[in-house]
């Protein structure tokens, strides 16, 4: 009996681990007022460390981060989405080609005007790839929904 719960244990500490290993990027969103009826959109990934997220521009064969806006009639996008952090690179050998990515921590910042002083709800989902020097793991998409103006 003892070792039954002690292997059931066991597995629960494992699943657990692998879980925490599986998720390395944790996000934030916040709405930065910039004028009147105009906001910063920033969702800022927080990277652990040893693993890295592709730009939106990653290199070719590679898969870049992309943020995704659900349709709102009450706001417009000013310009595309920029990238906020130390933008590095490498040469993959896998893909024969040039990464762009981050570490450590990003913002993505995106410009919006309200068409009214009525308040919104700005949606959508970031999709992304995390990679470290021995594993990428699969492609992530995580929804965000940031409550704006009123």
């Amino acid at each position: 009996m003892r070792k039954i719960i002690s292997l059931m244990f066991l597995m629960m500490f494992t699943v657990l681990a692998n879980a925490q290993i599986n998720n390395p990027v944790t996000w934030s969103h916040t709405a930065v007022k910039v004028a009147d009826k105009t906001y910063e959109l920033h969702l800022t990934a927080s990277i652990e460390s040893n693993w890295h997220m592709y730009a939106q521009d990653a290199g070719e064969g590679l898969a870049p981060t992309s943020i995704y806006f659900t349709p709102n009639p009450l706001i417009s996008f000013n310009g595309k989405v920029k990238e906020v952090g130390k933008l590095q690179s490498s040469y993959e050998k896998y893909f024969k080609a040039v990464s762009k990515y981050y570490a450590n921590k990003v913002a993505f910042v995106q410009k919006i005007k309200v068409r009214s002083h009525v308040g919104t709800v700005v949606k959508g989902t970031v999709s992304y790839v995390v990679c470290n020097d021995r594993q990428c793991l699969p492609p992530k998409e995580v929804p965000f929904s940031i409550y704006i103006g009123g």
